[in-house]
């Protein structure tokens, strides 16, 4: 479909043309050009005898009635003599120099960048990994390298609809992490029209609406009886990511406070670890009594100079960096493909409820759980730490059961 020589198309017919490769004409001197899923506004002319052309917009950031004005103001400027707009046009060269087309994945890792001078406090850089590593994992495979003026629904569909019903939670963040870069694609003029991953009004029609209850994801765990020897194993490495995996399943502690650990925390002669309320997800400090193989584990990680990092990256050593966030899951996935490390929690909790008398308030709160009982939180002073400790050091003994090659399980039962 092509305009005649004195006729201009109108918005759905060139709408139509703007997915057609090829260059189409579509009012007098302007042209679309659409090529690799791009469509770019063209003007030709005939100057100085020559047929030039010179490329001014992408279709999806300048509409038509626009694009057709500035053709027409482009036609009087020849009219009068004035060929200034093609100056820049040299020899046989009939286009200036087209804008750069972003990907989704370039306008994801510029807004990442700069996000993160907002996410305060000592995680603030972990949580701009996650926000990225996200993206990366689930929205990159599917449309990353696709230019973002071209993302629509159903590719928004095809990164989410895999993980929605089995993941929620985690596609639910991607989703608001998808939506987010979209927006700030058309804030900076890089696409235009409603956004596709929005959730109210358009994705809520499309995708099942999942209750907050059942949002929550169950990680994969190892069966508590098989503890003691991937411990076992685990001590075989030396590195940040095996050192870190044992101080993790000896403490029960998540991924996040262990990796954030810094060595002013602890006191060790008093076998003692304060983590701060700012890594905690009740947003409280938490006091974790230190079994004796904990302890061990501590001194001996090496320390390294200008960084209070226990778990310091070698990258970035001297600038109080950390390891990665995956180190740990990496690691765990090379031993034990299927599992996760947030699963030890549960190995822990499985293992206390089958093998001892501890009541389940002290093995609650050595997981740091939240009361869910308002009278009784506003009736709890303390935190039952010698219980714990004791609870703890049975733990880290059970573990030991190989080494010492006796059943510390019913040792366990004693506790309590």
């Amino acid at each position: 479909m092509k305009a005649k020589l004195n006729e201009s198309l109108n918005a759905a017919q060139v709408k139509k043309l703007s997915r057609t490769e090829g260059k189409h004409r579509v009012a007098p001197g302007l042209y679309l050009r659409v090529r690799g899923g791009s469509a770019l506004w063209l003007f030709r002319a005939s100057v100085r005898g020559a047929e030039r052309s010179i490329s001014f917009g992408l279709y999806e950031t300048l509409p038509l009635a626009d694009a057709t004005l500035k053709a027409a103001e482009l036609r009087m400027q020849i009219k009068r003599g004035d060929f200034s707009a093609f100056d820049s046009v040299n020899g046989n060269e009939t286009e200036v120099p087209e804008p750069k087309v972003e990907t989704f994945r370039d306008v994801a890792e510029a807004l990442c960048e700069s996000l993160r001078a907002g996410w305060k406090g000592e995680n603030g850089g972990k949580h701009g990994d996650d926000w990225i590593s996200s993206l990366r994992t689930y929205a990159f495979p599917k449309f990353g390298d696709k230019a973002v003026v071209d993302v629509t629904t159903d590719d928004v569909l095809a990164a989410l609809s895999p993980i929605w019903s089995v993941k929620t939670e985690t596609a639910t963040r991607v989703r608001q992490r998808i939506e987010a870069v979209l927006a700030a694609a058309k804030a900076r003029g890089l696409r235009a029209g409603e956004n596709p991953a929005a959730w109210r009004g358009h994705l809520d029609a499309l995708l099942p609406t999942i209750s907050k209850r059942r949002r929550v994801e169950h990680h994969a765990a190892m069966v508590w009886r098989d503890v003691p020897a991937f411990m076992s194993e685990l001590r075989e490495r030396s590195n940040m990511s095996a050192w870190a995996l044992q101080l993790t399943i000896l403490t029960a502690c998540r991924t996040s406070e262990v990796i954030g650990a810094r060595w002013p925390e602890f006191d060790l002669d008093a076998a003692l670890w304060a983590v701060p309320a700012i890594r905690m997800k009740a947003h409280s400090e938490h006091r974790v009594p230190l079994p004796r193989q904990a302890v061990t584990l501590l001194e001996a990680i090496p320390r390294t100079e200008g960084s209070d990092a226990v778990f310091w990256g070698r990258s970035k050593a001297g600038q109080g960096g950390t390891i990665s966030q995956w180190a740990m899951l990496m690691l765990l996935r090379g031993m034990r493909p299927g599992l996760t490390v947030h699963g030890f929690r549960s190995s822990f909790r499985d293992w206390a409820a089958e093998n001892t008398s501890f009541n389940s308030e002290v093995v609650e709160m050595a997981l740091a759980h939240t009361i869910g009982n308002q009278v009784e939180a506003a009736y709890r002073r303390g935190d039952l730490l010698e219980k714990r400790r004791e609870l703890m050091q049975k733990w880290a003994d059970y573990m030991d059961k190989l080494k010492f090659g006796t059943d510390l399980v019913e040792d366990a039962k004693i506790g309590g």
